[in-house]
C-alpha cells in the first residue's frame, strides 16, 4: 500500500537521489540514470515496469518547462511513496525534453503510487510554481549539493505560498 503524502514530512528526495554533473545521452537515459536513484532506495519496486510508465507519459506530451527545466513524471504500481530524483547537468551539457525555450540543465523525475491521483497532482503543481521563479531555478543549478538540493525540493512543498 502506499504511503499517503504529508506536506510537512514528505521527503519527497534524499542527498542520495540528487545526481551532479549528470552526463546523458538523451532524456530518455537520463531519466534511466536517476530512477536507479530511486530504486536503489527503495521508492520503487520494479525498474523497468516503472521506466515504461515514464516513457509512455513521455511520449503523451512534452515535459519541458521553461528555464531549463526538464519534469519527467509517472504515476505506477511500482511507485511505494511520492519520491522525486533530481539531476542537475554537467556544466555545456543540456537535454531536450520539448520545451520552447530550448534544452533543461535540471531534470527532477517525479515518481507517485499509481493510486494517489491527487498527490501527483499537487506534487507537479507546486514544483511547477516553484520552477516558475528565477531565483528557485538558479538555487537548484548553483546549489552543488546534495543536501542542499534536497532541503530545496522538500521545503519547496511546505513554503511554497499556496
Amino acid at each position: 500500500m502506499a504511503e499517503p503524502l504529508d506536506r510537512y514530512d514528505a521527503e519527497l528526495t534524499t542527498p542520495d537521489m540528487v545526481i551532479l554533473e549528470l552526463e546523458a545521452k538523451d532524456k530518455a537515459d537520463a531519466a534511466t540514470q536517476l530512477a536507479k536513484r530511486l530504486h536503489a532506495a527503495g521508492r520503487i519496486s520494479d525498474l523497468d515496469g516503472f521506466l515504461k510508465h515514464v516513457n509512455a507519459r513521455e511520449h503523451q506530451l512534452a515535459t519541458g518547462l521553461p528555464g531549463g527545466i526538464g519534469l519527467p513524471h509517472a504515476r505506477s504500481e511500482f511507485v511505494s511513496r511520492t519520491s522525486i530524483a533530481v539531476g542537475i547537468t554537467k556544466y555545456g551539457h543540456a537535454l531536450d525534453f520539448g520545451a520552447a525555450d530550448g534544452p533543461a540543465t535540471v531534470i527532477l523525475l517525479i515518481a507517485t503510487p499509481a493510486s494517489s491521483f491527487s498527490d501527483h497532482l499537487e506534487v507537479l503543481a507546486t514544483l511547477a510554481r516553484s520552477l516558475s521563479k528565477e531565483s528557485f531555478r538558479e538555487s537548484l543549478r548553483r546549489a552543488y549539493d546534495p543536501d542542499m538540493i534536497a532541503e530545496l525540493i522538500n521545503s519547496s512543498l511546505v513554503f511554497f505560498d499556496h
